[in-house]
């Protein structure tokens, strides 16, 4: 038997009728998805600078250094929320932690790489991106096939983990086949 799961509910609304809870809810939710866009727009134009800045000074190519570090900073998030989730350690709660990780990650993926084709389909630009499209694609099949199961174990989620580097390591040997 799965054990039932309290709401959560912050300590400041706890006291306030249904409706006007749910009114401040709204409220804050608003507030802080406000704060949150104006911080993205404020800060990702110098993060994608700095980002190109550190691929050039490194010698290392803008692929890994958008493949390794941005994801850490756009989805710190995500990361944190489900790690809070998955701190009650119910079945329920883990795999729902390590679902939308899972989840965030299919997502950004897919998002990235339609922009990324639509920019060079438009912009006519040369395509030399083949090995990081391959890798991607495959990255996203092992994450599908992975949360396909309905709970996720410790062996599920390192599976999931291993896929990172894995997909690093295929870029690379592509590349070193002259997959461009």
């Amino acid at each position: 038997e799965e054990e039932e799961e309290e709401e959560e509910m912050p300590e400041e609304l706890a006291g306030l009728d249904p409706e006007t809870q749910q009114r401040r809810l709204m409220q804050m939710s608003f507030t802080t998805m406000g704060l949150g866009t104006a911080l993205v727009v404020l800060f990702s134009d110098p993060m994608t600078d700095v980002l190109g800045e550190l691929g050039t000074r490194t010698g290392i190519k803008p692929f890994y250094v958008s493949f390794v570090i941005a994801p850490l900073a756009s989805n710190a998030s995500e990361l944190i929320a489900s790690y809070s989730y998955a701190l009650k350690k119910t079945p329920k709660s883990i795999s729902i932690a390590l679902q939308a990780l899972q989840g965030a990650a299919c997502m950004n993926n897919t998002f990235c790489l339609s922009i990324f084709m639509a920019l060079i389909y438009f912009q006519g630009l040369a395509w030399e991106y083949s090995a990081e499209t391959v890798a991607i694609v495959v990255c996203q099949l092992g994450v599908a096939v992975m949360s396909s199961r309905k709970t996720q174990t410790v062996g599920s989620a390192i599976g999931v983990f291993m896929l990172y580097p894995l997909c690093l390591a295929l870029v690379a040997t592509l590349e070193s086949f002259g997959f461009d």
